[in-house]
């Protein structure tokens, strides 16, 4: 009887799911541009922003929001490796306070390597991802490339009111994040094959978990500004937000949300330490008040499908509270905005 063979999909890869991403100071580089910029006065968020999707007014108060993200594999199993990639690509609609209309999909396959049957494994995970969010999976581009490479470009629609940037913090306002940090180092486990068994569900569990409640987000005022948390960790994604709201956060190390404190300590421990970490903080370690090696090793740690990082005015915390807790999400305030400081964030 022949066996099946099992494929790996992470043995196939350099990298692995944001992690993957290129370092921010070097993406400030690649998207510099010195030419005279063309007015679009209809686009309300473009590149210039460095927001999570850009967003285009189409008339009557509504507008037409579009983002693209893909990756290399973060598991194994294809058809998580599918589910995760879209999930990460429609949580950057979410981010902005909007909902998803339709996704398309982008894959690269190394049609010599890995059977053409484990591709159409990642394309059924992403279909079922999109029907989670209530979308079609409706077509699509591939090419033959050396590494398997997934993720998709989403279309969605919103009230232009209902819009949430990265920027648009307040001084006093409280941050919470809808997810737990840690992937980064737990599918660096996976790939270095000394992640448990009974750890194996963790990371998967939390990327492939729909950041839909965004869409509940952009409907509250007292929400001012808000982004998800992927490859730039949490440092990164939330120096983005003081950075494009002229502000600075203080944040409680102790109240930043893990996905299992125990089981991440365990793993740093065993040094599954991701690349994207050194590069992250080499990227914007200037612009971060002085850090101890572990904290920089949680607060670096590059997700995949993070959550939703939100500021919240201070006078609505128990109706945001309310609100979360009734979307199945009991979150903790993990720090909060005050007046711009020399440093963009400063971790107690």
């Amino acid at each position: 009887m022949q066996t099946k063979t099992v494929y790996k999909l992470t043995q196939y890869s350099h990298g692995a799911g944001c992690g993957c991403k290129i370092a921010p100071d070097v993406l400030d580089k690649i998207l510099k541009s010195n030419e005279v910029k063309t007015s679009f006065p209809n686009l309300l968020v473009g590149n210039t922003e460095r927001d999570d999707a850009c967003v285009v007014d189409v008339g009557d108060g509504n507008a037409i929001v579009s983002t693209t993200d893909f990756f290399m594999p973060i598991v194994d199993d294809a058809k998580d490796f599918g589910r995760i990639a879209s999930v990460n690509a429609i949580s950057d609609i979410y981010a902005m306070g909007a909902e998803p209309i339709v996704a398309i999909a982008i894959l690269g396959w190394p049609i010599n390597k890995i059977p053409a049957e484990v591709a159409n494994e990642v394309i059924e995970g992403a279909r079922s991802a999109c029907a989670d969010a209530g979308i079609a999976l409706a077509g699509g581009h591939s090419i033959d490339s050396p590494e398997p490479i997934f993720g998709l470009a989403v279309t969605g629609k919103m009230k232009i009111a209902n819009l949430k940037k990265n920027g648009g913090a307040k001084v006093g306002d409280h941050l919470f994040l809808t997810k737990g940090l840690g992937v980064g180092i737990l599918s660096t486990a996976q790939k270095k094959a000394i992640l448990r068994l009974q750890d194996a569900d963790i990371a998967r569990d939390s990327m492939t978990q729909l950041n839909n409640i965004g869409l509940v987000f952009g409907q509250q005022d007292y929400i001012h500004a808000m982004t998800d948390v992927t490859g730039f960790g949490l440092l990164g994604h939330l120096s983005e937000m003081c950075e494009a709201s002229d502000l600075t956060a203080h944040i409680d190390f102790e109240k930043v949300p893990y996905l299992d404190r125990e089981v991440i300590d365990y793993y740093i421990e065993k040094g599954s330490m991701p690349g994207g970490t050194k590069r992250n903080w080499t990227a914007y370690g200037h612009k971060i008040a002085e850090v101890t090696d572990y904290q920089k090793s949680i607060l670096c740690d590059p997700q995949t499908s993070g959550g939703l990082l939100v500021a919240v005015c201070s006078d609505h915390l128990e109706e945001f509270r309310n609100l979360t807790k009734k979307e199945g999400l009991l979150l903790e305030s993990f720090g909060r905005i005050v007046e711009k400081g020399e440093k963009m964030v400063y971790v107690e």
